[in-house]
């Protein structure tokens, strides 16, 4: 579950990137994020996996106050995330299964678990039989499916995304989307933003809409 309480985050020299947000979103709820270049959809993401903290109000992740969470804590807290960014962040000088595989290295998995873990996220996302091969060498969209699957990994009850389609043509941006419903039913609690009002619209979402930073109220 996260819930948002009169949530504000000002950044140095004043600027507002969210203005008292207050939403909930219940487990297992498949929820969509949208809202113009700037309403705050990311710095919203980043707050629910501690990247950045409010100035102000709470953010409670099932049950937990994250609000003013150590930092030692902090990696505990993620175990339960999976985080997928604008900027995937791919390590380019590693292969596939190296890159699927650091979020278990830096929690300690057990080496040989740890392997079987890294094959059944890429078979999820469609990429099985491809642990020795480059970044590099693959596409667009298959390069957004090994973030996803590092996403996974960790085998996490919440997975959020930001813009996970945005620099994809419309075939593959629907087969992410597809992909993220495909968790949602498997009890995975998913919210993703998107300046695409089109994407995920066959699986019936719920919506919330940013606009310069204030909740506006939630999209048929």
């Amino acid at each position: 579950m996260i819930v948002f309480e009169n949530v504000v985050k000002r950044y140095p020299g004043g600027y507002t990137a969210l203005g008292g947000v207050s939403f909930e979103i219940r487990h297992g709820a498949l929820a969509v994020l949208s809202g113009h270049s700037g309403a705050g959809k990311s710095t919203l993401l980043k707050l629910i996996a501690a990247i950045e903290r409010p100035s102000s109000g709470s953010v409670k992740i099932n049950g937990q106050d994250i609000s003013g969470l150590r930092p030692r804590a902090i990696p505990y807290l993620r175990r339960n995330l999976g985080l997928v960014l604008q900027e995937h962040r791919l390590l380019y000088d590693r292969k596939v299964f190296d890159n699927v595989m650091l979020p278990l290295v830096i929690t300690g998995h057990p080496p040989r678990d740890a392997a079987k873990r890294v094959a059944a996220a890429l078979e999820r996302v469609g990429l099985a039989g491809r642990e020795r091969e480059m970044p590099a060498g693959l596409s667009g969209g298959e390069q957004q499916r090994v973030a996803i699957a590092r996403a996974i990994v960790n085998k996490p009850s919440i997975l959020i995304a930001d813009e996970p389609t945005a620099h994809l043509d419309t075939a593959y941006a629907d087969e992410i989307a597809n992909l993220f419903k495909s968790f949602n039913s498997a009890g995975v609690t998913v919210l993703v933003s998107t300046h695409d009002e089109r994407l995920f619209a066959q699986h019936n979402p719920r919506r919330l809409v940013l606009g310069k930073g204030m909740l506006l109220g939630e999209a048929a």
